[in-house]
């Protein structure tokens, strides 16, 4: 097998030569994007939309809808058209229809609100007898909504077609599959693989003003292998050879790998971790299907004041060494302790379930000083002091003493000091360490993660969510 070298084109506008290597439909629409944007630029918005429109019918792309309405929308506003708004939310409207998972549908829609709105208003403000001064001014909403600014737009073909396209790295998973066109923000890198081919990578950096072409020509590559990695955890961490070098990839993972013996961990939040030694053969693909067994996690979230220097504990072991902190932990009946020096520690055994995240809120209560038990240890040494000397005075007494009648008074009295002094003492040690002033309390809060069906191409399972 004769290996292809990979050819790499960033092909933009301004570069004629390489254009003409294209097919005609990507060379034809650069040609018409640079036109559309050239308007645009000018403030000619309705050739610009017409130019847009061109552009989708040479190349449908979402985006392409999307900057004919941006066309429209900033004629409108500019010129204060009814006409205008009114296809604008024509097309922002194909747009969502085109792309109805758009990330930014939401944005969309509100502007699609607000035009409806200021339509209406127009409409209202041109049927009144004489027309007011606001009906050649935007209203405050549309002017809220600031100036458009039109898509970038992206086109990333291979040949052969199917390869994954990885963003910035291949820890964060398959981001696409070739062709792929699309709006990307700031400078990137690519990176391309399908079995058999050798990886590529190349920067790419979006222009607004050109439609950014990366065509690329894999080359064959007989020397590697293929791994394929699939877990019934979607999502689970994959880590090959060098666990603190980092995850290579998420589950479902595939790409070349070295021919040779290799250790595949597989890891996820609350199950046990799967590891596997694997012997890659040049040419040919390796499959693992790893099986993750455990219990999915619920979270601990801790928060509250006084907590930037606690410690939390759970059954005895440190899970943070300074709060406020979220950490996974197995569902069951858990020990809690929330501990911080000069404060009394919260203390709670709740129970934690799975696909929950249980919120504790501890207020820490300093721990009131003991003064008193000071006290009562003097008192304790100067009884036992006197008791003691005075025992020992009676005992030295002779005959011809003055005290030496009464010293069986002299020693009843040690007797008492030392009684006293055991007395006093026994307190000064409850006041050491009785639990002196209220204790540390908190709050508990229970929420529920939301459980949703995640299918690919090649699995099926359910995925963890939730706001935080």
């Amino acid at each position: 097998m004769v290996a292809r070298l990979a050819l790499v084109f960033v092909l933009l506008t301004s570069l004629v030569g390489v254009a003409g290597a294209q097919p005609d439909t990507l060379s034809r629409a650069q040609s018409l994007y640079a036109e559309a944007q050239a308007f645009y630029l000018a403030k000619n918005f309705d050739a610009a939309a017409e130019g847009f429109k061109k552009v989708y019918d040479t190349k449908p792309t979402p985006n392409f809808l999307y900057n004919a309405a941006a066309a429209y929308h900033m004629k409108g506003k500019t010129a204060n058209d009814l006409a205008a708004y009114e296809l604008a939310v024509q097309y922002y409207g194909k747009y969502l229809t085109a792309d109805p998972s758009t990330a930014d549908k939401p944005t969309v829609e509100k502007t699609i609100a607000v035009l409806t709105a200021e339509i209406e208003r127009l409409k209202a403000l041109a049927a009144a007898p004489t027309p007011p001064p606001e009906a050649t001014t935007p209203s405050a909403e549309v002017a809220a909504l600031g100036d458009v600014a039109t898509r970038s737009l992206v086109v990333i073909e291979t040949e052969p077609q199917g390869a994954n396209i990885y963003l910035d790295d291949k820890s964060k998973g398959v981001f696409a599959q070739t062709p792929w066109s699309g709006s990307l923000d700031g400078q990137h890198k690519i990176l391309i693989e399908k079995r058999g081919h050798k990886l590529v990578d190349s920067m790419i950096a979006p222009d607004p003003n050109r439609l950014v072409v990366l065509q690329i020509v894999l080359a064959e590559e007989d020397y590697l292998g293929w791994l394929e990695i699939k877990a019934n955890i979607p999502g689970a961490l994959v880590y090959s050879d060098d666990k603190a070098a980092g995850p290579i990839g998420k589950t479902p993972f595939s790409g070349n790998f070295k021919p040779g013996k290799h250790k595949i961990w597989i890891a996820a939040d609350g199950y046990d971790e799967y590891s596997e030694e694997i012997e890659v053969v040049a040419g040919k693909t390796h499959e693992v299907a790893a099986n993750l067994r455990g219990a999915p996690v619920g979270y601990l979230n801790i928060r509250g004041a006084n907590l930037d220097r606690a410690r939390v504990s759970v059954d005895g072991a440190v899970v943070c060494e300074r709060g406020p902190c979220r950490v996974p932990v197995r569902e069951g009946k858990r020990s809690i302790v929330v501990s911080r020096g000069g404060f009394k520690p919260y203390r709670a055994r709740l129970e934690l379930q799975a696909k929950t995240e249980l919120t504790v809120q501890p207020s820490l209560v300093k721990r009131p000083g003991r003064t008193d038990a000071v006290v009562a240890y003097i008192f304790t040494a100067i009884l036992a002091g006197g008791g003691t000397g005075a025992y020992f005075y009676q005992r030295g007494l002779k005959m011809d003493d003055s005290m030496y009648d009464k010293r069986d008074y002299i020693k009843y009295g040690a007797y008492a000091g030392w009684g006293l002094a055991g007395v006093v003492g026994l307190s000064a040690i409850y006041y050491t360490f009785r639990d002196k002033g209220p204790p540390s309390t908190g709050t508990i809060d229970v929420k529920a993660l939301a459980l949703t069906p995640s299918v690919g191409s090649d699995f099926a399972g359910l995925s963890l969510g939730g706001g935080f």
